[in-house]
């Protein structure tokens, strides 16, 4: 086989691997009545579905990274996938909410390990700029279509099948995968250092303490003690470990991996447009399901085309673009194009004329493409410069800005749309239906993630120097040398 068609098998392997974590971020939330009915959760318990995987996969990630640093990628990347292929067997058979929960967060921790390893790969795999740019618009494409085609299979399944099968189905992906792992992606031997337990702590105490708080904010608002304690010492432990790092002789995240001021300014531009997503999906989930009527099914395939547009964005716009311009220079104007999309959404009422086709499917479209532009090159450039020794750290970065935007962005505009509303019902009570009040709540968080969309580019634009492109750049760290194949 080819050299350089061995590196496209390599991106379809580790693509794979990655598009099955993102989907698995999203794919029971259709089901989640379905589960509840046939485990008899209680309400208060639901949530739990989904937020065990994400409090394990976002406590983990740093970790994660830094093992597959420290054993290779191949191997920490084999690993997770078994691991994921097992625990996705634990929470798809559970007998009782227990057993999934337990096997939700297994998934999450075993997402952990595999996407800063997927990542890892793929970044090692592709240093020709123009070739490097393609295969980051495919892994910006998985990433961001992954919860969209999440929304449409969980809903598939769900309705044709049973919601057991969103978890199933994960296990003959895994295994086609495995054979993928063992035939083309190169042994990578890692380096022997010693694991920053402390930093792990640390860490992993910090991000679940804070993506459990925002995940609670919805449901219990700002001011609740089981909100501010979490808040309270994620901060604190994440303050500790970022000291920790600046001490210890071989850090879990090394500083130089943040501070560069294009890696800085590229996770800027991976986290905050998922603050602004939120947003988005709040909308048109409750349009669709709630005014429109729409069925699981049709719902999902009310937002394919925004996963369409992602695929674009990312592969035939950025992926092509990326080895000719900065990255500063694609990534400012797809977030303001993202914002344009936001405001098509403002203001809509049950009586828009053509409520989907001139208002919604634009709006996809152009956050589809804004998102597709935004994080390819964002995403090259983040993982970019490295050491061979860092890739895996810089990879869990990646995911951890990911997440933490995600979760920001749950907790901040629910609380704005819950507040507008509440606003809107007392000033007009007689006039107000709860329905005009939901909808101006939602005026409200889209302005908001506009808002978010805007200061983004602006800080961006500030942050990440116009003179480097979005390809791959040198380390020219001393004592480091340039990054190796995985």
């Amino acid at each position: 086989m080819a050299t350089s068609a061995r590196h496209w098998w390599v991106l379809a392997t580790a693509g794979s691997a990655q598009l099955m974590v993102v989907l698995d971020a999203t794919v029971v939330t259709i089901a989640l009545p379905s589960v509840q009915r046939d485990l008899g959760l209680a309400d208060a318990s639901r949530s739990a579905v989904v937020t065990a995987y994400a409090l394990a996969f976002g406590g983990l990630l740093l970790l994660g990274g830094r093992i597959a640093d420290t054993v290779g990628a191949r191997r920490a990347f084999v690993a997770g996938l078994v691991g994921f292929a097992l625990a996705s067997a634990l929470a798809g058979l559970a007998p009782t909410p227990g057993l999934l929960f337990a096997g939700r967060a297994a998934q999450g921790g075993c997402a952990a390990l595999l996407a800063p390893a997927a990542l890892a790969i793929i970044s090692a795999a592709f240093t020709e700029p123009r070739q490097r740019g393609i295969a980051f618009g495919i892994y910006g494409a998985l990433t961001g279509a992954g919860a969209v085609l999440g929304l449409l299979l969980g809903g598939a399944l769900t309705q044709y099948l049973d919601w057991r099968w969103c978890l199933l189905v994960n296990i003959p992906i895994a295994a086609i995968t495995l054979i993928g792992a063992a035939t083309v992606i190169p042994a990578h031997s890692g380096r022997r250092v010693r694991l920053d337990l402390a930093g792990a702590a640390t860490s992993a105490a910090g991000m679940t303490a804070l993506v459990f708080a925002l995940t609670e904010v919805p449901n219990r608002g700002w001011v609740d003690a089981l909100v501010l304690t979490p808040l309270a010492v994620g901060a604190l432990m994440l303050v500790l470990f970022a000291v920790g790092q600046r001490t210890v002789a071989q850090p879990l995240l090394p500083l130089t991996v943040l501070l560069d001021r294009v890696r800085g300014g590229a996770l800027l531009a991976i986290g905050l447009p998922q603050v602004a997503l939120f947003g988005f999906f709040l909308v048109l989930t409750y349009w669709f399901q709630q005014l429109l009527g729409y069925s699981p099914v049709r719902a999902g395939l009310a937002f394919l085309p925004l996963a369409l547009a992602i695929a674009v964005g990312s592969t035939l716009i950025a992926g092509l673009l990326a080895a000719r311009l900065t990255t500063r220079a694609l990534v400012v104007p797809a977030l303001v194009v993202m914002a344009a999309g936001m405001v098509l959404l403002v203001g809509l009422t049950p009586g828009t004329p053509g409520l989907y086709l001139t208002r919604m499917l634009p709006a996809e479209i152009l956050i589809g493409l804004g998102l597709g532009c935004a994080i390819t090159p964002a995403v090259a450039a983040a993982t970019s410069g490295v050491g061979g020794g860092d890739t895996g750290a810089a990879s869990a970065a990646v995911n951890a800005v990911t997440q933490l935007g995600g979760s920001i962005g749950t907790a901040l505009l629910n609380t704005v749309a819950a507040t507008a509303a509440a606003a809107a019902l007392r000033a007009a009570p007689d006039r107000t239906t709860e329905a005009d009040a939901t909808v101006a709540g939602f005026d409200a968080a889209l302005l908001t993630a506009v808002a978010v969309l805007v200061l983004a580019a602006g800080v961006v634009a500030l942050v990440m120097p116009g003179g480097r492109r979005s390809g791959p750049a040198p380390d020219v760290r001393p004592g480091r040398r340039p990054a190796a194949s995985a």
